[in-house]
């Protein structure tokens, strides 16, 4: 919203009004909070489930596949210390690659979604290319979750 606007709901007795520069896109594709029309449409933040297993770049891949070993997914994911995704880490690499670190063996930059995605859509693409799971960003990359295509 604009500034004027939101000057305008400051006068008309609004508490909580925020000017947000980046725009209504950015909003949207960070997962916060709407309202309107369209608030109830599911989207990839709705979905997104934070329980995947985390790894530095430094991380050894033998403490990668201990913390694996009792995951729901079949891979890890390499982020930054700022939380920002760096990689995917499947379970067939971390097999073969002991005495490694994660950063090293691990698949750089993934594909991943926005957390505005609407949840239907994401359903034909993961159905179209044939994948299970969705990677789920802010638009800096950092991870907010996975959305796994079951719970679609």
């Amino acid at each position: 919203m604009s500034p004027r606007a939101a000057c305008r709901l400051e006068s008309l007795g609004f508490r909580a009004v925020y000017d947000y520069v980046p725009g209504k896109s950015d909003w949207l594709a960070r997962g916060l909070p709407t309202e309107g029309t369209q608030a109830a449409t599911r989207r990839a933040h709705d979905l997104a489930r934070a329980d995947v297993v985390r790894a530095v770049l430094t991380d050894p891949v033998e403490v990668v596949a201990e913390h694996l070993a009792d995951s729901a997914y079949p891979f890890a994911l390499v982020v930054s210390e700022q939380g920002t995704l760096l990689g995917r880490l499947p379970r067939s690499i971390i097999e073969r690659s002991v005495g490694k670190e994660a950063g090293e063996v691990m698949e750089a930059g993934p594909s991943t979604v926005r957390a505005d995605t609407d949840a239907a859509k994401l359903l034909e693409r993961l159905r179209a290319q044939n994948l299970r799971f969705a990677l789920v960003t802010t638009p800096e990359g950092k991870l907010i979750g996975v959305v796994r295509r079951d719970d679609l």
